[in-house]
């Protein structure tokens, strides 16, 4: 019994350790280079948006914070995409591709989706197991802020609004 308690409690520590590492992981790293399809068939390398600040945001059709996120996060993109901001929407494998059209025509989502198939974006950015998990990736392409759970949209805007150019800030 009492070596039963430790191996859970040994187990409950290295999942706290674990999500901390995850949360707390240092921002400031060069975010990958990673190729994605688009919905509407095009290809985009990250490293091509090099010079604007981009949020790569996971989502999946399937997770009630991310579908309520996505008004906010469309509001966003509206306002500050003309002054270089951009967000790219990264589906989960497990999302049914017709499920993620559907939500994008029928939420209006005007920022750029990808489903990642093969998990691969999600590999890259350290194997996303939860939803929505968002990274925000500066204009010189270093991560400088990631969250598990819904982004503070304020806080987010704030953010962004100090990578656009000065003349973009109103």
């Amino acid at each position: 019994m009492k070596t039963r308690d430790f191996a859970i409690g040994l187990a409950a520590l290295v999942l706290i350790a674990l999500a901390g590492w995850l949360w707390l992981a240092p921002a400031g790293n060069t975010a990958p280079n990673v190729r994605m399809t688009l919905l509407d068939g095009k290809t985009i390398d990250l490293h091509a948006l090099r010079g604007h600040p981009v949020l790569i945001n996971f989502w999946a059709t399937s997770c009630p914070g991310c579908v309520a996120e996505i008004p906010h996060l469309a509001q966003l993109y509206n306002k500050l995409s003309p002054q270089g901001f951009e967000i790219i929407g990264v589906a989960m494998s497990y999302d049914v591709p017709s499920q993620v059209r559907t939500m994008q025509r029928d939420r209006h989502i005007p920022y750029p989706i990808t489903i990642d198939r093969t998990d691969a974006i999600s590999k890259a950015f350290g194997t996303i197991r939860l939803t929505p998990t968002s990274f925000l990736i500066d204009p010189q392409g270093r991560v400088v802020y990631q969250k598990i759970g819904n982004v503070n949209i304020d806080k987010l805007a704030a953010r962004v609004k100090r990578m656009l150019p000065k003349q973009g800030n109103s």
